[in-house]
């Protein structure tokens, strides 16, 4: 029997490489988006002529009812899902003291709300299975902060410490919780970043790249394998060497 994999903002950047890979890699793919309705439909249509099982699915992340509609709907096509991955997420960059009540909420009900609302309607099947891994997607910023970016930094170090909270709850139950702190990433976050501090990210990065979803995307479905099965309650960052810890 095939698995199943449910990705959260999987439209594009990180997310539609994810979908990508485990489709690739044989996967039943759920596809979660919420206001890119056309470049989902556009990746269900490659994922579907290339031979993969695939359904798009609209949800707010934020938003419990949407979420528990899209797990019902996902269960119902697939039978299980094995693999959750958390990607769905917002940034910007505000000075702090410009930061409203309302953005920062709205940062904290997307990025780390969506997680927590996604988490819950997954593991009642998993633990009962006493299967699965979740991959959250977090960011070296929530490792070490970022100026401006405090909201988004903030909401990103939540999302590590759940991790590993969460993992000591289900490791009993073999169910694998990791997350990923990637570094910069050529997706649309960083689209309008100039080149001239892109050049200088690189610079100071050891490896002297930027990363492609694709690469970010290896790393969410190897922590999916069994060759990871001792992993869980990390933090792996992909970030070309950019933060050590």
């Amino acid at each position: 029997m095939k698995k199943t994999v449910l990705i959260t903002g999987a439209s594009r950047g990180i997310g539609k490489a994810t979908a990508e890979k485990f489709a690739i890699e044989g996967y039943n793919v759920i596809i979660n988006y919420y206001k890119s309705k056309d470049k989902a439909l556009s990746l269900l249509e490659h994922l579907l002529s290339s031979g993969a099982n695939a359904i798009a699915i609209q949800a707010d992340v934020s938003d419990r009812k949407q979420v528990e509609e899209m797990f019902k709907e996902g269960y119902k096509k697939f039978g299980k899902i094995d693999v959750l991955v958390n990607n769905a997420g917002i940034a910007d960059m505000t000075l702090f003291t410009d930061i409203t009540e309302e953005q920062w909420k709205k940062f904290f009900d997307v990025n780390v709300n969506g997680m927590f609302n996604c988490c819950q309607c997954v593991l009642p099947k998993m633990i009962s299975e006493k299967s699965g891994r979740i991959i959250n997607v977090a960011s070296i910023w929530g490792l070490v902060g970022a100026s401006c970016e405090t909201h988004y930094s903030a909401t990103k170090g939540a999302i590590i410490s759940f991790t590993k909270a969460l993992a000591k709850e289900l490791g009993p139950s073999n169910i694998l919780v990791n997350a990923i702190a990637p570094g910069a990433v050529d997706t649309d976050m960083i689209a309008g970043v100039s080149e001239e501090i892109l050049e200088t990210i690189k610079n100071e990065t050891p490896l002297q790249i930027i990363a492609k979803p694709e690469e970010i995307a290896d790393v969410i479905y190897l922590l999916s394998t069994e060759e990871t099965k001792l992993i869980t309650g990390q933090v792996i960052n992909p970030s070309g060497g950019f933060v050590i810890v």
